[in-house]
């Protein structure tokens, strides 16, 4: 069996993949309906609603409609939430509450594919939330084909990336309660000041850096060019973010969950 001898890391990993979608599979309808019902609900009222006041946004020199400015950021916004979350709170309750990494670690699993499983499997939930909102957009005529498409590989890359620090506050965080300190001081600041509800261009030059250090902002980027169908070769940069970002805070999750559980 192959292994990532750095990691010790084998295929092994995709068991904890395929028991979290079992799982997943047997509550399948509770984790649909948010990621149907949840664009919706923005897109009324951000969408429809803001876009009587904000006829048109320019956006990078092209000139959208609000609701077209902002459907594309949504959908990235799904991605950090679903790959975030999953690999904290969830995480969180397996680990702590359920006791499963323990009854993982008791089998023939190691440390290191448990938690490549757990961060794989929330990166996987954050491409089908993409799928299932990828269609909603669709039906307002939201994405261009087939450019569109590349969102699903871009879900996945963005959910790795959220999924590791996410899962690096789980093995660093005393408790479940104290979550709310990387929501209010990580998540929340992407969340506004992303590029996600105005464009970068309307913060002041400071700001705009600050910015650019966020992986969401990346993302909402690519997202959003995907969603209108252009190609451009200065995405690469944000694709090279988005997975150095991935790659430097995967074994740093890996480092945390080891000394959390086993030293």
């Amino acid at each position: 069996m192959k292994t990532v001898a750095s990691f010790g890391i084998s295929r092994r990993f995709l068991r904890v993949w395929n028991r979290n979608l079992v799982v997943y599979r047997k509550i399948w309808l509770i984790n649909f309906l948010p990621p149907l019902f949840e664009p919706l609900f923005y897109l009324l009222a951000f969408g429809f609603g803001l876009s009587t006041f904000i006829e048109r946004i320019t956006f990078e020199g092209v000139e959208l409609s609000y609701i077209r400015f902002i459907a594309p950021s949504l959908l990235a916004v799904t991605v950090m939430y679903n790959a975030f979350f999953e690999n904290t709170y969830a995480s969180f309750v397996r680990m702590y509450y359920q006791k499963t990494f323990d009854a993982m670690l008791a089998t023939p699993l190691s440390l290191e594919e448990v938690i490549t499983g757990e961060i794989v499997w929330g990166a996987t939930k954050s491409v089908i939330a993409a799928a299932i909102m990828l269609v909603v957009l669709s039906l307002f005529g939201l994405v261009a084909y087939p450019w569109g498409l590349l969102i699903l590989p871009l879900a996945f890359l963005g959910g790795l990336a959220f999924g590791s620090v996410g899962m690096l506050f789980t093995g660093i965080v005393p408790g479940i309660d104290t979550f709310n300190l990387p929501i209010f001081l990580f998540i929340t600041p992407m969340f506004l000041f992303s590029g996600t509800f105005f464009p970068l261009d309307n913060l002041p030059a400071w700001a705009r850096e600050v910015a650019l250090i966020f992986p969401l902002t990346h993302l909402v980027r690519l997202t959003r060019y995907f969603c209108l169908g252009v190609l451009r070769v200065d995405l690469l940069w944000g694709v090279t973010y988005l997975a150095v970002f991935a790659m430097v805070c995967f074994p740093l999750a890996l480092f945390a969950m080891r000394r959390r559980l086993i030293h």
